[in-house]
């Protein structure tokens, strides 16, 4: 295989727990991106959360927003694509969610902005275009609800999401991205990282088998499993780990930039698959 395409998710994985992106990650993404290889971030945060990142990277092209939902623009800061869950779809995905988790509370990242029912607590300071309101009035102008947000507060994700896997099947797709919350992630059915990944990537006629991709948690699962080459986060999540070919350093030992630099001395020829 060559190597035509780096993808990788964020939080965890180049963006360290005090929130900085390192200068040998920057200078390794830099580097291939000048050989030639095409550098795409795939993320479940919304576009809102991305500037910090362009700013620490300097890296201004396509991105895969809120688990696949979105494919935005991060030079020009716009979108470029969307998959909406339709509103008849997160009312029942949050009647399901409501009935087998006892207290938990609902939000939506929209494409007109973040709202949330009055028992949702964010996690970050007020928002200018946050609206607080009961689900019918959020969901009255079918503002394209990219994501629904579930919170237990005190609750684990793994559990939420044991609980909703199944409860979902074949209505949406859940995951999480962080294993010491309590927050569930829904997308529409079918949409994940991997599989706008795969629509992107095919549209600059690139094929899995020559794509490598970097996670570490649950809502990287289908992005590892399809990429030619996937690597797990030492440290990531248990399934993340057994979803991928290969093991790379920790994010804060800068472990995706580590990967990259050996690829850049191999003539950027990934590994075969154990």
């Amino acid at each position: 295989m060559t190597l035509r395409m780096v993808a990788t998710d964020l939080d965890g994985t180049i963006v360290r727990r005090d929130h900085s992106v390192s200068p040998r990650t920057v200078a390794a993404l830099r580097a291939v991106a000048a050989a030639g290889v095409d550098v795409v971030f795939v993320t479940g945060r919304p576009p809102r959360w991305m500037a910090p990142v362009v700013e620490a990277t300097g890296h201004t092209g396509t991105a895969v927003c809120a688990n696949g939902a979105l494919v935005y623009d991060l030079g020009e800061g716009r979108p470029l694509d969307a998959k909406p869950i339709a509103p008849d779809v997160v009312t029942e995905v949050t009647r399901r969610l409501a009935g087998a988790i006892p207290g938990v509370a609902f939000a939506l990242e929209t494409l007109a902005g973040f709202r949330s029912t009055p028992a949702y607590r964010p996690r970050w300071d007020a928002l200018a275009d946050h609206v607080v309101g009961d689900l019918p009035d959020l969901l009255a102008d079918d503002p394209g609800v990219v994501k629904v947000l579930a919170r237990l507060e005190g609750g684990r994700s793994d559990a939420m999401l044991a609980e909703a896997r199944p409860l979902l099947d074949g209505l949406a797709t859940p995951t999480h991205s962080n294993a010491a919350d309590g927050l569930l992630e829904v997308s529409a059915p079918g949409v994940s990282k991997a599989t706008t990944l795969a629509e992107l990537a095919a549209s600059r006629g690139i094929g899995a088998a020559d794509v490598i991709a970097f996670g570490d948690m649950p809502n990287d699962l289908a992005m590892l499993a399809w990429a030619g080459t996937g690597y797990a986060m030492t440290g990531g999540h248990p399934e993340a780990v057994a979803a991928a070919d290969h093991l790379a350093p920790p994010c804060d030992e800068d472990g995706v930039a580590q990967v990259l630099e050996r690829l850049l001395r191999s003539a950027l020829t990934p590994p075969a698959a154990p």
